[in-house]
């Protein structure tokens, strides 16, 4: 189990309001979401910033071959 931090922050009310309204979950719930997302976008920009730059030698005819499943 995560360990919980317990913190105090200055939001904008109508942008709290707002996601909550998106999420149709409490406070909590909503900004352990919205980092989640901001986790995601970081992980996904890491991976856009490798494309092109892998170089993969795979034989697609042979990926295709199921293994007689």
């Amino acid at each position: 189990m995560a360990t919980i931090k317990r913190t105090t922050a200055n939001l904008p009310e109508d942008l709290l309001h707002d996601a909550r309204c998106v999420t149709k979950k409490g406070i909590t719930e909503t900004l352990i979401y919205g980092l989640e997302l901001v986790k995601r976008t970081g992980a996904y920009e890491k991976a856009q910033r490798l494309r092109g730059k892998l170089s993969l030698d795979i034989d697609i005819e042979q990926s295709r071959e199921r293994g007689g499943l």
